[in-house]
């Protein structure tokens, strides 16, 4: 049994991750106290929750296909998507960025709008408020958040296969060594990565488990002694 589908999708998982963290969290903070638009722009960011993987992967094939725009001005600088480990990132990314959106938002919407008020009473500008306020109050959430995304990029298939392919040592991810052990009739090889990956999968949810937990029991001590103050 070969490692490296392993490591290739730690690989993946880590840097769409890394990166969907960042975009996502901004995305949510700028989506919570938008005005105008809002349900319009949180349904645009959250379409890759409820289409099918695949779809997501052919679009992925006609943004960066080498008959697109972007796709022939990438080429030109020497960056290839398509059939790569960088192509299985984007599609990654794509597809666990609703998660870690909508779990941040969801986090950053419990924090307490007075004390958001008071920090701009004070003179704290937004992006101050966001890490000095914010960020401390919603953190359990947004890392459970983070760790969810880490789970669904782990785990991708779909958009994976459609836009990086099936490359053994390069592209080959432990779902897609499951659909190929599974296609040439190996199925004790298919299911030792399942194991392995259903490992993954529940280290994870009881990791976001103890964090949202903890989160709450932290909450739940600030009201009672704001309450008896």
């Amino acid at each position: 049994m070969k490692l490296s589908p392993l490591w290739i999708s730690l690989k993946i998982a880590v840097t769409a991750t890394v990166i969907t963290f960042f975009l996502g969290l901004l995305a949510a903070w700028g989506v919570t106290y938008l005005r105008r638009a809002k349900h319009v722009v949180d349904g645009i960011l959250s379409i890759p929750l409820v289409l099918p993987p695949t779809v997501v992967g052919f679009l992925l094939l006609l943004s960066f296909g080498q008959s697109s725009a972007l796709g022939q001005l990438l080429n030109d600088m020497g960056i290839h998507v398509i059939f790569t480990w960088q192509g299985a990132v984007i599609a990654a990314i794509v597809i666990s960025f609703p998660v870690m959106y909508r779990g941040a938002r969801g986090a950053i919407e419990q924090v307490d709008e007075k004390l958001i008020h008071a920090a701009r009473t004070l003179g704290m500008r937004e992006f101050t408020i966001l890490r000095k306020v914010i960020l401390p109050m919603a953190w359990p959430g947004i890392a459970a958040a983070a760790a969810l995304s880490f789970a669904r990029a782990l785990g991708e298939f779909g958009a994976t296969i459609m836009i990086a392919g099936n490359l053994p040592g390069k592209t080959q991810t432990m779902s897609v060594a499951v659909y190929t052990a599974m296609q040439g009739g190996n199925r004790s090889l298919a299911l030792q990565w399942v194991l392995i990956i259903v490992c993954f999968s529940l280290t994870i949810l009881i990791l976001m488990n103890y964090l949202t937990g903890r989160g709450f029991q932290k909450h739940g001590r600030g009201r009672k002694k704001g309450g008896q103050a």
